[in-house]
């Protein structure tokens, strides 16, 4: 039975531990995704081509998937401590260094070079998070944790606009934003060597009580994993339920970047004007709705048990938003849109993580959410520039956001399926998220 101990400690990690990486994360979503806002006044310095500039803003991802089965499995080893913050100071660097970028090879040199450094926070974090909390906590866990998008293109967004009208010690506008934002992540990654705890037996916040009643509650999930998935890091490479878990993931990612980087230039034509602050603030309201969806509907599918059949919904909802977003020239029923898009697209993720680190658990967790992610985030390397592509050969500007949807459609179809293969016995004495 669930114990007045176990639910202090969960109390208690919640508030010390998910915002915080939660901040981790919008820091992570800023510096990936501001090149979007960054684009005209970039491509206007540098020559570069709306092709070029795609494959660009897609080469993050294969530096990203590369790299991020060996960081997971460092992060599984040197504890999260140490290599989460590692993550954080190297890729707010090489952020930072963006500002050097002058042409077509340094532009693609420095957005793979961000992939590497950044390769691992996202899965890491995934992992982290099972070493906290039990599997039916880890939906709204999760959902905390995504906060970070939402919140990042909320605040992100204006500030992104506002740094690019603004010039500092002889720097253009697009360059003080990289460097800015560059390294406040690092910043942040010192302090999280400080702040971070790799176990909860390593927790000076949590009593000797406490500990004992989330490790027991850990421990007997994890003895139930034993039986049901695979038990090793290589065995997890090839596991069928990993591979059709990262077929799901890859629909996913190919409808958020599509539209990531589509929503402040489709706003900047809807007002026919650049993209500086109004344009910055009038695309943060996708997010604010994002977030009461993100907190509303993960507690809810936490107590129901139902993340897989949620999760399915939200990615359906994404694609009527994308759909939505081309049916009309009026600009506060395209934000309307984009509001169901976004609020779609990003509550799905953390519904979609309960899955697999349902069935995983230790190195074939590290291994087989890193494998998850590195290729499932290929899909964020391929939508800019299939995007662009089927635009081009249907002589259609909104040919690809109806790909998008198809693609996220076809997600959603594969998530219905998926109980069978993550399906596992509910962990015992684990208190439902309050409400």
């Amino acid at each position: 039975m669930s114990t007045p101990a176990l639910k202090q400690a969960l109390r208690k990690i919640r508030w010390r531990i998910l915002p915080f990486v939660a901040l981790m994360f919008a820091m992570a979503i800023i510096d990936r995704s501001n090149i979007g806002f960054a684009k005209h006044a970039f491509q206007a310095d540098t020559g570069l081509s709306n092709a070029a500039f795609a494959l660009g803003a897609g080469i993050f991802f294969i530096g990203y998937a590369v790299f991020e089965v060996p960081s997971n499995l460092m992060l599984h080893k040197i504890g999260a401590r140490v290599w989460l913050s590692r993550i954080m100071v190297t890729w707010g660097l090489v952020s930072a260094a963006m500002m050097f970028a002058h042409d077509e090879t340094s532009f693609y040199i420095l957005r793979f070079l961000l992939g590497v450094a950044e390769a691992g926070l996202s899965p890491g974090v995934v992992l982290y998070l099972t070493y906290w909390f039990p599997q039916n906590q880890r939906g709204s866990a999760y959902g905390i944790y995504y906060f970070g998008v939402p919140l990042s293109l909320m605040i992100g967004g204006p500030v992104s606009g506002w740094l690019l009208e603004s010039s500092q010690f002889g720097l253009t506008g697009w360059q003080w934003m990289f460097v800015t934002e560059g390294l406040a992540a690092s910043v942040i990654g010192v302090v999280a060597f400080f702040y971070l705890n790799d176990r909860p037996r390593d927790a000076k916040w949590l009593n000797i009580e406490e500990k004992a009643a989330i490790e027991q509650a850990l421990d007997a999930e994890q003895r139930q994993k034993a039986n049901q998935g695979p038990s090793s890091w290589r065995a997890a490479l090839i596991n069928p339920a990993v591979l059709y878990f990262t077929l799901i993931y890859f629909t996913i990612q190919v409808s958020v970047y599509g539209v990531l980087f589509y929503l402040p230039t489709r706003i900047a034509e809807l007002l026919g004007t650049g993209i500086g602050l109004h344009v910055g603030a009038l695309t943060s309201i996708p997010w604010m709705a994002t977030v009461c969806m993100l907190y509303a509907v993960t507690r809810h599918a936490d107590r129901k048990g139902q993340q897989t059949r949620y999760a399915a919904w939200m990615l359906a909802l994404a694609a009527l938003g994308m759909v939505g977003s081309t049916l009309s020239a009026s600009l506060p029923l395209v934000i309307l849109a984009f509001c169901l898009a976004a609020s779609g697209f990003i509550t799905v993720q953390p519904l979609f993580w309960t899955l697999p680190t349902r069935l995983l658990s230790g190195a074939a967790a590290a291994s087989g959410i890193a494998v998850i992610g590195a290729l499932g985030n290929l899909g964020g390397f391929l939508a800019p520039t299939v995007k662009t592509f089927v635009e081009q050969h249907f002589d259609n500007p909104h040919a690809g956001m109806y790909f998008l949807a198809g693609t996220a459609l076809l997600g959603a179809l594969m998530l219905l399926r998926s109980s069978r293969a993550s399906s596992g016995p509910a962990p015992q004495g684990v208190p439902a998220p309050s409400r």
